[in-house]
């Protein structure tokens, strides 16, 4: 695939932008009192039963229909501002933003449990093995596999300090490789080969590593598709025993060393009750370092949706590892209303509780600062099998 320059307003750079002015959405009184009608015609709907019909927004679904067009066509960001989220309950908050993520797309299950609509919160001191979105601290770039085209969050609860959300336009990144490191660029085109974590992979339809490179880059028309889930390289590295080169462990490294500049990335200090939606083929995200509360009912916690939009362009199919096949699967494991948060939020604060009075809790993860460099998932690997 010839490597071009990408010209549109997706390739931007955060140390020019001012999201306030140029991705943000304000909600409106009006906007306000139609999603609440929604909602009251919503009632108590299990997640996977809000649809379109079930939260109806004559007015704004036409807003949201062309907030998607800036998504595919745009900056690829939008961010919702304004919702009074001091007047609705948690689970009422859950019903809107589902209410409103099905108009712009559908939303397909975010790992084996089945969840529809998943909960970004830092556990790994009451939960063994926890994945990044359960984990405290910052985090490495990432895009969320192929199986959804946008990825959104949802802030509940802020952070006691930090935890802004960063995002980096890979196209603007693209851009400055193909002109500093056009050797690189070239690896990241060829891509690397991808696994499915454990448990995921017990409950997809395709085989845990992928059957060839997934491309991290690829580019159709014009517009930029881009895959690049750090776990998934990672789980091929140390559960399938892919070797990396060292082109390949430097062409990782510096897309990630671009993105950590202050001219690229942009931060997103989330308030209460703001919504952030990204493309999630051009647009890489991450968040900062942040201070959180001790107990679980306070801390930091977002929700998040994967969206399918249907209407899209597909991706190329040598881009596709996670598919809808896979996700479909794993709705086999989902229980109702197990995604509400009234309901996580009660477990997980048992969990805590008990592991308390057992004196079992657990040390508290940190992933991002674990590997620096792709390097470290081979050496951690290779340590592994000498000891």
């Amino acid at each position: 695939m010839e490597m071009k320059r990408i010209e549109t307003r997706a390739a931007w750079k955060g140390s020019e932008v001012d999201y306030r002015t140029q991705m943000m959405h304000r909600f409106v009184d009006d906007e306000v009192a139609e999603i609440d009608a929604a909602l009251k015609v919503c009632g108590e709907r299990d997640i996977a039963q809000i649809t379109r019909e079930s939260f109806p927004l004559p007015t704004m679904g036409a807003t949201l229909s062309r907030l998607q067009d800036e998504l595919l066509d745009g900056t690829g960001v939008v961010l919702m501002r304004g919702f009074p989220r001091e007047r609705y309950s948690s689970d009422e908050m859950a019903r809107i933003y589902v209410g409103l993520g099905v108009h712009l797309g559908r939303p397909v299950a975010q790992s084996w449990f089945g969840q529809l609509l998943g909960s970004v919160i830092d556990i790994s001191d009451i939960v063994e093995k926890v994945r990044g979105y359960n984990a405290g601290g910052g985090q490495h770039f990432h895009i969320d596999t192929s199986a959804c085209d946008i990825v959104s969050l949802m802030c509940l609860r802020r952070a006691q300090s930090g935890g802004a959300s960063r995002i980096v336009s890979l196209s603007a990144i693209h851009n400055t490789m193909l002109e500093t490191r056009p050797d690189l660029l070239e690896v990241l085109y060829r891509g690397y080969y991808n696994h499915h974590h454990e448990m995921d992979a017990k409950y997809a339809v395709t085989p845990p590593l992928s059957a060839n490179r997934i491309p991290v880059i690829t580019q159709t028309d014009g517009r930029l598709t881009g895959v690049i889930d750090s776990g998934n390289l990672r789980y091929a590295v140390q559960m399938a025993g892919i070797t990396w080169s060292a082109e390949e462990i430097a062409a990782y490294d510096e897309l990630q060393r671009l993105a950590k500049s202050e001219e690229y990335f942009l931060d997103m200090n989330f308030e209460e009750g703001d919504i952030q939606f990204l493309n999630n083929r051009c647009i890489m995200h991450a968040r900062t370092d942040y201070d959180d509360y001790p107990e679980v009912s306070r801390r930091r916690h977002l929700l998040r949706l994967w969206l399918r939009v249907d209407a899209w362009p597909q991706r190329l199919a040598e881009q596709l590892f996670l598919t809808d096949a896979d996700t479909t699967n794993w709705l086999k494991n989902r229980r109702p209303f197990m995604e509400l948060p009234s309901r996580y939020i009660a477990e997980m604060t048992a969990t805590q509780e008990k592991r308390r009075r057992e004196n079992s809790l657990l040390t508290p993860e940190v992933t991002s600062s674990k590997y620096p460099s792709a390097k470290g998932w081979q050496e951690e690997r290779d340590r592994r099998k000498a000891g």
